[in-house]
């Protein structure tokens, strides 16, 4: 698995196993093969894609939106709106959304305890 820390500045795609611990300056998508675990920032939305897996335990100032075949669990927070295009989301007890929980089609479960935020 690779693991990064730092900035990274624009757009990332991730293709592959990869924990980052750092910010991206931009957009991030998550495509096939790709198994990311998010422990920074985000300054943009995050995309995943059919066969994208992601984790989130640090914070996202824009969407989050889930695509048909894409898996997302989410214990961190997304300041925008989490959509669900087709796949799988599960938002934990603690995690925060600061916009709104959309599910057009897939698969949403949110935890009984989970409290919409306040940000």
């Amino acid at each position: 698995m690779r693991e990064e820390r730092g900035q990274f500045p624009g757009d990332m795609v991730v293709y592959e196993p990869f924990t980052l611990w750092g910010s991206v300056g931009g957009n991030v998508k998550v495509i096939e093969g790709g198994k990311f675990y998010h422990r920074g920032s985000i300054y943009g939305d995050l995309t995943v894609e059919f066969g994208g897996r992601v984790h989130i335990f640090g914070s996202i100032t824009g969407n989050l939106t889930v695509e048909r075949g894409g898996k997302v669990i989410h214990s961190g927070v997304v300041g925008g709106d989490a959509i669900n295009e087709g796949g799988r989301i599960f938002i934990e007890a603690n995690s925060k959304v600061g916009g709104k929980i959309k599910t057009r089609s897939g698969e949403t479960k949110v935890d009984p305890k989970f409290k919409q935020a306040d940000l």
